[in-house]
């Protein structure tokens, strides 16, 4: 009789093994782990990985650390031994670039996992769930308050346009207090982006990275600096963050005051966001976004200000300040 009564809860909680990782493979991707777990080596991969030139030289990499040579170059031998680099002997220097096929796989790394790592604790998971539950009610105030409002358009697109901005919303959404006003921001801003004409007003540019919490934020409020109503500039994240980074945060009062930077959050992906767009740049998000005609898409290759030295923050202001003054003027001739 016990046994009888057991074996339905042991078959139960009995994991599949048939689920779980390949052993050849866990021990490939094991290994590749721990040849990047290393400061300096992420390091050289992430200055690898955003040269604006495609790819960097032995040279720049020593100016990383004060080591030697050899040191160096045995860093990025490991690198090289992942798969992860490949190498060019140009006359008496060694350039490095990152292996065909691994471009995503890098991606991932330095934008999504390397930011996530170095995140602060979200809240106490069992209150935001009740503060959800509660919010429902308010949601649905807001999307009638608007349909109200909006009646060019048809109620029932308003409602599920507020509906859908506040579940974007909030799947990374680390506080739940200003949920609400968020939530009627981006979904005017998508109510816009739907009855957006490309061909009238004026050029709209859309920043495009994974968590829309470093430079596609700052790309955006360089270009709405510089650009003075000439050109509008948005952001979006293909995996949005809890939190603008306070680095990114800090230099949005330097760029826009306070009242902007405050206002500031990271905002999902959209393809009316796309759609409205008369240029998207990505900034280190692959391949996600929409392909839509007429748009034009340009991809830059520019480091994290959310993981970068003050020095470092420093440089890839001026790296996209001067690429924002490329492209302004494509736009504004």
């Amino acid at each position: 009789m016990t046994d009888a009564a057991v074996l339905p809860d042991a078959e139960a909680c009995a994991p599949s093994a048939m689920h779980a990782i390949g052993a050849d493979a866990a021990a490939t991707v094991a290994g590749a782990l721990k040849a990047l777990a290393d400061p300096l080596r992420l390091r050289m991969l992430s200055v690898i990985a955003t040269d604006p030139r495609g790819e960097s030289c032995v040279c720049d990499l020593a100016e990383l650390a004060d080591v030697s040579q050899p040191t160096v170059s045995h860093h990025l031998k490991v690198l090289k031994e992942t798969g992860m680099l490949r190498s060019e002997r140009r006359s008496t220097w060694v350039w490095y670039r990152i292996a065909p096929g691994k471009q995503r796989a890098v991606a991932a790394l330095l934008d999504a996992f390397a930011p996530a790592a170095v995140a602060d604790e979200p809240e106490d998971a069992q209150a935001r769930v009740a503060a959800l539950r509660q919010m429902d009610a308010r949601v649905t105030r807001l999307a009638e308050e608007l349909a109200d409002e909006l009646t060019g358009l048809h109620r029932d697109v308003v409602i599920a346009i507020v509906r859908e901005s506040y579940a974007g919303l909030v799947r990374s959404a680390k506080l739940t207090q200003h949920m609400i006003p968020l939530t009627e921001r981006f979904a005017r801003q998508r109510l816009a982006d739907l009855t957006r004409d490309r061909s009238s007003g004026v050029p709209q540019v859309l920043f495009v990275c994974v968590q829309n919490a470093g430079r596609s934020q700052l790309a955006a409020a360089i270009v709405n600096q510089l650009a003075d109503g000439r050109v509008i500039a948005r952001s979006a994240g293909s995996t949005p963050a809890s939190d603008l980074h306070p680095h990114v945060r800090s230099l949005l009062v330097e760029i826009e005051g306070e009242q902007e930077a405050r206002d500031a959050f990271p905002k999902p992906l959209t393809d009316d966001a796309v759609r409205a767009a008369d240029v998207v740049v990505t900034m280190g998000c692959g391949d996600v976004c929409p392909i839509i005609p007429g748009v034009r898409y340009e991809d830059w290759a520019v480091g994290d200000p959310a993981l970068a030295s003050p020095q470092g923050v420093d440089a890839i202001r001026h790296d996209i300040e001067s690429r924002v003054r490329a492209l302004l003027a494509t736009l504004t001739d």
